[in-house]
């Protein structure tokens, strides 16, 4: 950051007061421009190369993405000098892409325990028979119903706000995983079904699980493509925890009809 804003505030005094001082086959700006880029570049490059936090990879990669080609090389003042001199990026290709494979690796890894650790919360509280939540009047899990999907859009668009490409593949890698933890979801769920009739909150929540599912339904209509494979899977399973619920809840009815 201190680089960052030196680079900037400099350069800004050379475009200002210095550059007129200099005849213009002197290119005082470029060789300025290139100095500051190259030890900026070095730092960089150094930091890349040293044991990183997650924090730290993901701020690495929002300079080399965002922060100085758009914060500081589209800055009003310096843009057009700047587009005449060709800096070039703040870590080498190979650097960049090593840096962000570690970053969606270690944020795939990250969600996956998040999303299993609140379908755990949520099977301790079945057991703890605990009432569900009530969202608006209805019965809804709010780790399951609402946090599950936050955990996964908060990560897509932080992966996002460091370069499209990397948001794609970190939505491509969670819609992966979402499939299987709602498999998990519908397990535990069937498995509550059969195993806890005599719960106290038994009905409540059957209709939480099924109205989870509606979350669920439109996050994947609204984000994941006809094509994807996954969307499927996804639709699939959130119908049999549905069906599996609405099963439970027409019994009482059935049998009055009968």
């Amino acid at each position: 950051l201190h680089m960052g804003k030196t680079m900037k505030e400099d350069l800004t005094v050379v475009v200002k007061y210095i550059k007129q001082l200099y005849p213009p086959e002197f290119n005082v700006f470029s060789i300025y421009a290139e100095l500051y880029h190259n030890y900026f570049a070095s730092q960089t490059k150094k930091s890349a190369e040293s044991h990183l936090e997650d924090k730290d990879i993901y701020l690495l990669l929002s300079w080399v993405h965002n922060f100085y080609p758009k914060d500081m090389r589209k800055d009003h003042v310096l843009a057009e000098e700047l587009e005449k001199v060709q800096l070039g990026s703040l870590l080498p290709s190979s650097l960049n892409k090593e840096l962000e494979k570690k970053y969606l690796d270690r944020e795939e890894a990250t969600i996956k325990t998040l999303l299993s650790r609140c379908l755990d919360k949520e099977i301790q509280r079945w057991k703890e028979e605990e009432e569900p939540e009530k969202f608006s009047g209805h019965f809804q899990s709010e780790l399951l119903g609402i946090f599950v999907i936050q955990s996964i859009y908060s990560g897509q668009q932080r992966a996002k706000d460091i370069s499209t490409a990397v948001g794609e593949e970190l939505s491509h890698r969670l819609w992966k995983e979402l499939p299987a933890f709602l498999k998990s979801y519908k397990d535990a769920f069937e498995d509550f079904k059969e195993k806890s009739k005599k719960h106290r909150y038994y009905k409540p929540i059957v209709i939480a699980s099924v109205n989870n599912c509606w979350n669920f339904r439109d996050y994947t209509e609204k984000n994941m493509s006809e094509k994807d494979d996954n969307k499927a899977s996804i639709l699939s399973t959130l119908s049999d925890i549905e069906n599996s619920g609405f099963d439970v809840l027409l019994q009482q009815l059935f049998v009055q009809l009968k």
